[in-house]
């Protein structure tokens, strides 16, 4: 009987002989190297045999898993691992099949050891540069199990570590192995990246968590150099670096789902790190597909709650800085249309105290404070993205949202919402606050391109508004587009100084295009700073406005006509303190006054016309003796004392026109 066993194990196939000999008596003596080298030398020879070994291998293997053989398991995967590497025959794409089916089979195993080893063998196998290609190989299977294991919720958390970052390498592996290959089961479907994506934000959501509770840096262990945060996030960038242009789309619509359905808006903050990844990781020119896609998820949340719209729009934020030095492409208006809308459906939503227009039962109650949040986000996204654009397309910019500033008509009634307050008011006072911030910091050297005449007839109807707000919004915006050489800061606090030198003004000599400009529209200019004087809701801000403008006026746009207008206009100004036909309050009767020997002391130091300072010097030190509430030193200050100064008096003569003295007639 024994010779007939013999008999029969010397027919063996050479190849099953040549396996079984790799395999030790007791499994713990590892591999036989020896004996690895023969089979390797005979897969090489034959390669016709490989798939023949592949699949002697994967009988073994499953056989000592089912008998719980594990030593015998590893030794089986070792000499997989050598064959892969050592062959890349036509022959390869059978004994894969058989890898792959061993690998599947680790993979569906309940031992962390098992499925860590699997994931090992298969990442080896994804580096390997095959030379053949394959029709119909499948890799579903190992992105839902990866994705699993990235989620593993095992009890030591020393294992659920290692298991989480297996399921993330497992994942690396499948792209890198299917990315660039047309043949291959495309990864960029969304039944894959729907897995791969949510998978990886899990592990960078979840061990920022951990990481919080985590004991200081001395009490770590030192093993602990890479965690599932950093090795997700590096298989993230390299995911979104390998897109091409047709597969942005479905890699970043799983990102926006993960943050909808784990509320990751609110807090922003991992909404935020993680699009920071996404632009810097995609290629340049894809930036603004990522912008369209936000864009659009922002218009698909327009009836979410004001903390997720404002979360949603500060991403937007930040992803638009990035694309900006990339390419935003056509989406420039897109997205200044977007906010612009979004913004005034928030002004209705908090008008009317629903997303419906009324409110019922079950209707969700709005929170006006958390509207004005969102609107003042989507206000800063507005300045911040326009800040990193080029003149043109941000003089572009500026013209769309003033053409969509509702300006005031008889044949347009007010409506009047919940509180009282006016739907189009709120929207002129957002309207304008973004066009404030997009002027900020705006330069052109032409001002005829800066204020076109559609643009500033329409800026400079609404400054002749009763609301106060509205009229200060249009006076800053003005200062904006006027300051291009940063001396608007210098201006805003109304004094007399004796000296102006200390303000260390930046004066460049007036250009013929500044010039056409004036000659053009200063009249108009003129007549609306004229009529904002006289305006009786004025407060001090609106008088460091005015004083801000009429000087930047003088130092940027104006010549010597430009200036002796100027002069004339503040005159006129005082003359309506002194005459008081509009029965102006006591206060705002001193602030002009005070804002005309301001100005006129700092123009007569510009012009540097003797007689002509002369003449201020004197009126204002008569002033402080005789009429200190004349002065802006004593009627721009937090609490000013006029009625005490006034009580039982007239306002003296002490007005700075071309009637007190000849000196001055002549300047």
């Amino acid at each position: 009987m024994y010779g007939v066993c013999g008999c029969c194990g010397a027919l063996r196939p050479r190849y099953k002989r040549l396996v079984d000999n790799i395999f030790p008596e007791d499994p713990e003596d590892g591999l036989v190297k020896t004996n690895m080298e023969k089979l390797t030398f005979y897969a090489l020879s034959a390669p016709e045999k490989l798939d023949r070994i592949g699949a002697y291998l994967s009988e073994r293997l499953i056989r000592d898993v089912g008998r719980h053989r594990y030593g015998y398991v590893c030794i089986a995967m070792e000499a997989l691992d050598q064959l892969l590497m050592a062959c890349h025959c036509q022959s390869i794409n059978l004994f894969v099949e058989s890898f792959l089916k061993m690998v599947a089979k680790l993979l569906e195993s309940e031992k962390p050891n098992l499925q860590i080893l699997g994931t090992n063998s298969f990442v080896k196998f994804a580096n390997i540069e095959e030379d053949t290609p394959s029709y119909h190989r499948s890799y579903d299977f190992f992105v839902s199990r990866f994705s699993e294991m990235c989620h593993s919720g095992h009890e030591d958390l020393e294992i659920k570590t290692k298991i989480r970052m297996s399921g993330i390498k497992g994942l690396q592996g499948v792209v890198r192995k299917t990315v660039n290959d047309e043949l291959q089961a495309n990864i960029w479907d969304p039944q894959h990246m729907d897995k791969i994506v949510p998978s990886l934000l899990f592990n960078l959501q979840h061990v920022e968590e951990a990481e919080s509770r985590s004991p200081s840096p001395l009490q770590a262990p030192e093993k602990e150099k890479e965690n599932p945060a950093e090795l997700a996030e590096r298989c993230l960038r390299e995911l979104l670096g390998r897109a091409a242009f047709g597969n942005i789309k479905n890699a970043i619509k799983p990102v926006l789902v993960h943050l909808d359905n784990h509320s990751l808006w609110e807090p922003k903050v991992f909404a935020i790190r993680c699009f920071k990844i996404i632009m810097y990781s995609i290629q340049p020119q894809h930036s603004h597909l990522v912008i369209q896609q936000l864009l659009s998820h922002l218009d698909a949340n327009s009836r979410s709650a004001a903390t997720v719209r404002a979360g949603i729009v500060e991403v937007l934020s930040e992803a638009a800085v990035i694309a900006a030095t990339g390419s935003v492409g056509p989406t420039v208006l897109e997205m200044f249309n977007t906010l612009l809308r979004q913004l005034r459906l928030s002004i209705d939503y908090a008008l009317t105290g629903s997303y419906d227009g009324a409110i019922s039962l079950g209707t969700k109650i709005i929170k006006e404070h958390e509207e004005r949040m969102f609107q003042e986000a989507v206000i800063k996204t507005i300045g911040s993205f326009a800040s990193t654009l080029p003149t043109y397309q941000r003089s572009e910019v500026i013209l769309f949202i003033m053409s969509k500033v509702p300006l005031p008509s008889l044949h347009h009634p007010m409506e009047m919402g919940r509180t009282g307050e006016n739907r189009n008011r709120l929207t002129q006072i957002m309207l304008l606050k973004s066009l404030l911030q997009v002027s900020t910091g705006f330069q052109c050297n032409n001002m005829m391109s800066a204020l076109p005449s559609n643009f500033l007839d329409r800026l400079l109807s609404t400054a002749l508004m009763e609301d106060a707000e509205i009229r200060l919004f249009v006076l800053e915006i003005l200062i904006s587009f006027i300051d291009r050489h940063g001396n608007r800061h210098k201006f805003s606090t109304i004094s007399t100084l004796s000296d102006i030198s200390v303000l260390k003004l930046k004066v460049d000599k007036c250009s013929r295009q500044d010039t056409i400009f004036m000659k053009k529209h200063s009249q108009q200019l003129y007549r609306h700073i004229y009529l904002s004087c006289k305006e009786e809701t004025n407060i001090q801000k609106h008088y460091e406005a005015l004083y801000g403008l009429l000087a930047l006026i003088s130092i940027e746009l104006a010549n010597e006509e430009v200036v002796v207008d100027l002069i004339r206009l503040v005159l006129a100004v005082q003359d309506v303190a002194q005459v008081n036909e509009e029965n102006l309050p006591v206060y705002n009767r001193c602030a002009l006054y005070a804002l005309g020997a301001a100005y006129l002391n700092l123009i007569s130091q510009l012009t540097t016309v003797p007689a002509f300072c002369q003449h201020i010097r004197e009126v204002i030190e008569s002033r402080k003796k005789e009429a200190p509430y004349m002065l802006p030193e004593d009627v721009f200050v937090e609490r000013p004392s006029l009625a005490a100064w006034l009580e039982g008096s007239q306002f003296p003569d002490q007005g700075l026109s071309p009637g007190h003295g000849s000196k001055s007639r002549e300047s």
